[in-house]
């Protein structure tokens, strides 16, 4: 039980000194910048989670990146709605509404809702700058990080080296 009460922990002591590479970071990061801005609980919304989750990438940053970005989207909602309504409104674009409105799966992805539209759009756009904003970033401070939380006592117990020594040294008992 209580094990199951350290994964979220767990995970995020991996994601903090995993073996990933500043691109694999980095990437994850600019997933998860997209996941943030779209609202959840639709199939678009689950679509790019599983696309972050099936990516080689690391998921620690997608979920820092998703956290962050979901807390900024809820300030920029007005912003992301009136590039959505920009969207939905041009006349050009109709037809391709309408053939989507009229597909099977395509409208639970909520694409007539202006939110959702203009969030995945905006997230799209800034999947490319935020990789390549982040991983300099990624570069230069992923190592020293990783140094710092594999000394962390908590970090080494959530690993299960302590658990793992102290379950060998009582074994042997």
């Amino acid at each position: 039980m209580y094990l199951l009460l350290l994964r979220p922990f767990r995970f995020l002591a991996n994601a903090l000194s995993a073996e990933s590479t500043p691109n694999q970071m980095a990437w994850g990061f600019a997933l998860g910048v997209a996941v943030g801005f779209v609202p959840k609980g639709n199939l678009l919304a689950l679509i790019l989670v599983t696309i972050l989750g099936a990516s080689r990438v690391n998921l620690g940053a997608g979920a820092l990146a998703t956290f962050l970005v979901s807390w900024l989207a809820m300030l920029v909602d007005p912003l992301l709605e009136s590039v959505g309504a920009w969207l939905l409104t041009r006349e050009s674009l109709h037809s391709t509404w309408t053939w989507m409105y009229n597909a099977p799966v395509l409208p639970w992805t909520k694409f007539n809702h202006a939110v959702v539209l203009g969030g995945f759009v905006v997230g799209l756009a800034a999947v490319y700058p935020s990789y390549r904003l982040s991983r300099p970033l990624f570069e230069k401070y992923a190592p020293v990080v990783a140094d710092r939380v594999r000394k962390w006592w908590i970090a080494r117990l959530l690993w299960g080296t302590d658990v793992g020594g102290r379950i060998g040294s009582v074994a042997s008992v």
